[in-house]
C-alpha cells in the first residue's frame, strides 16, 4: 500500500513514547542515510516461535465450553451445546443482536522465545449466522497477566457482524495494535512469557449453525532492534508460477474498502498466492462486483479481508483468515529469519506474503516509497536476488519484479528505519503471510515444520 499510513509507524512511536525512547536510538530529525546507531555491529538474528492448534488431540486438550472436537482430514472444533446468549452490539452498524455461545481456552503455554509482541491467527469457517472471537491473555515476566485481549472479531461474510480489530486495549504495560500485541517498554526487559487464547463460537439463538475452526495458534517474538541485518548468501534458483495482479487497476473501485485499490496491497497478494493453490471465488460469489471491472476477485479479496475498525484490508490475521475459508487451505502469519527461510520455502513450492516498508531510493527498481506495503515472493534469481510479485505496479503484466537481494533482505528483516523527512520509523521484522494445502507434499511439510508452522 505505498504511501499509505502503516500501523507500524504509530506503533513504534507509541512503543518509543512509553519507553522514553530509552535504550532505543533517538526519534528526531536525522539525515536519510546518515550513519545509523547499531549498524557497524552484527544484528542479532531474529526469534521466533510458533505455536498453533489444529489436530484432534489439540482440539481435546484445554478447556471446553460446550465446544467439541470433530476428526476428519481436516480436525475442528465445533459448538455443540451453547453456555448461554449474549448480546452484541456490532460498533460499526449501532445493531445489537442476542447471540448463543460456546467458548475453547487453549492450555497455557510457554513459547521458547520470551516475546516482545504476539500474533494471533486463525482458520475458520463461519456459515451466515455465525461468527467467532478470538482473545489472548499472558503472562508476563514479572509473574503478573494481561486480561484478555481481544485479537479480533471475525466472519467470513459480512452480513451478521462486522469484522473488526478492536482500539484502545491495553493494561499500561502492554497495549493491542490491530493485530499484535506489543510490550510498551521492550527496553526494560519486561517480556510475555506464555499465553492462553480463548475461542468464543456465536450463532443465531434456537439453530443448530456452528462455526468450524480448524487452525488457531500465535507467533510470539522477539526481534531486536535493528536498521541493518547480516547479509545471507545465495542458496537457490528457482521461479514459482504465481498468477500476477495490480493493485492499481482498482484505483477509484469500492472506495468504502479502504479508498479503493491504491491501498489493497495485502489482499491482492493473498488473492494472487490463494490462486496458485488452485482455490478462488466463483462466479456466484463475484456476483456482486461491478461486471465492467478486471480481475473482480481483487475486489472480492478486499471486502472480505476488510477490518471495520482499522478501516483498511492490510489486518494481517484477517487476510490468513481470508485464504483458509476456501477449501482445505491452511494460512499462518509469522515471522521469518532470514531469506534462507524464504528459500526454504520457494524450494517446497511454497510462495510467501511479505510486508515491509522503505525510502524511494532504499529498493533499486520499485519506483516508490511506502510506509507499509504487502509483496509476494515467488523466487530467486541464480544471482540470488528476489523476484516478487509487487501488486503496487501500473499492470498485471507489470507485477513481476526483480530485486537486488541485499536491498530486499534489509527492508524486510528490520526493526528501524528512517522516513523520507529523517525521522525513525519501525520496520515490520521479517513479517509475512504463509499458505498451504491440507495435504501438503513430504518437501513441503519438512520446510513447514523446519520454520515451526507445523
Amino acid at each position: 500500500m505505498p504511501g499509505s499510513a502503516s500501523r507500524r509507524t504509530v506503533l513504534a512511536a507509541a512503543l518509543a513514547a512509553a519507553a522514553g525512547t530509552a535504550g532505543a536510538v533517538s526519534a528526531t530529525a536525522a539525515e536519510p542515510g546518515a550513519a545509523e546507531p547499531d549498524s557497524a555491529a552484527p544484528a542479532a538474528a531474529a526469534t521466533v516461535a510458533n505455536r498453533f492448534w489444529s489436530t484432534f488431540t489439540d482440539w481435546r486438550s484445554g478447556t471446553a465450553e460446550g465446544t467439541r472436537p470433530v476428526a476428519g482430514h481436516r480436525p475442528g472444533l465445533v459448538l455443540e451445546a451453547p453456555l448461554g446468549r449474549t448480546d452484541y452490539t456490532d460498533p460499526h452498524t449501532g445493531t445489537t443482536s442476542v447471540w448463543e455461545y460456546a467458548r475453547w481456552t487453549s492450555p497455557e503455554h510457554t513459547p521458547a522465545v520470551p516475546a516482545t509482541e504476539v500474533i494471533a491467527s486463525w482458520n475458520a469457517h463461519t456459515p451466515a449466522g455465525t461468527w467467532i472471537q478470538v482473545e489472548l491473555s499472558g503472562a508476563y515476566s514479572d509473574g503478573t497477566r494481561t486480561p484478555w485481549f481481544v485479537m479480533g472479531r471475525w466472519a467470513s461474510g459480512d452480513a451478521d457482524i462486522k469484522r473488526t480489530s478492536v482500539d484502545d486495549q491495553t493494561d499500561g504495560r502492554g497495549t493491542v495494535w490491530t493485530d499484535t500485541l506489543a510490550v510498551d517498554d521492550p527496553a526494560s526487559g519486561l517480556r510475555l512469557v506464555s499465553y492462553r487464547l480463548r475461542l468464543t463460537l456465536h450463532r443465531r439463538p434456537g439453530t443448530a449453525l456452528t462455526p468450524t475452526v480448524w487452525r488457531l495458534g500465535a507467533m510470539a517474538s522477539d526481534v531486536p532492534d535493528r536498521f541493518t541485518v547480516p547479509a545471507s548468501a545465495p542458496g537457490l534458483a528457482r521461479e514459482l508460477t504465481v498468477p500476477r495482479y495490480s493493485q492499481n487497476t482498482h484505483i477509484g473501485q469500492y472506495p468504502e474498502y479502504d479508498n479503493g485499490g491504491e491501498a489493497w496491497c495485502s489482499p491482492t497478494s493473498s488473492q494472487m498466492i490463494v490462486e496458485y493453490w488452485g482455490r478462488g471465488p466463483s462466479a456466484a460469489d463475484l456476483a456482486w462486483v461491478n461486471p465492467d471491472y478486471a480481475d473482480p476477485q481483487v475486489c472480492h479479496a478486499a471486502r472480505f479481508t476488510y477490518d471495520h475498525q482499522y478501516s483498511g484490508c492490510g489486518n494481517w490475521p484477517f487476510n490468513a483468515a481470508y485464504a483458509a475459508a476456501y477449501p482445505d487451505l491452511n494460512a499462518v502469519v509469522t515471522r521469518l529469519r532470514s531469506l534462507t527461510d524464504l528459500e526454504t520455502l520457494i524450494r517446497a513450492g511454497i510462495p510467501a506474503i511479505t510486508s515491509q516498508s522503505f525510502r524511494k531510493e532504499e529498493l533499486t527498481g520499485a519506483e516508490y516509497g511506502t510506509a507499509g506495503h504487502l509483496m509476494t515472493v515467488i523466487g530467486f534469481t541464480p544471482e540470488g536476488d528476489v523476484i516478487a510479485n509487487d501488486p503496487a505496479s501500473p499492470t498485471n503484466e507489470a507485477v513481476r519484479r526483480v530485486y537486488r537481494r541485499r536491498e530486499w533482505e534489509n527492508i524486510w528483516l528490520r526493526t528501524k528505519r528512517y522516513d523520507a523527512n529523517g525521522k525513525v520509523r519501525s520496520g515490520t521484522g521479517g513479517v509475512c503471510y504463509v499458505f498451504w494445502p491440507v495435504g501438503p507434499t513430504p518437501a513441503q511439510r519438512r520446510a513447514l515444520q523446519s520454520l515451526g508452522l507445523v
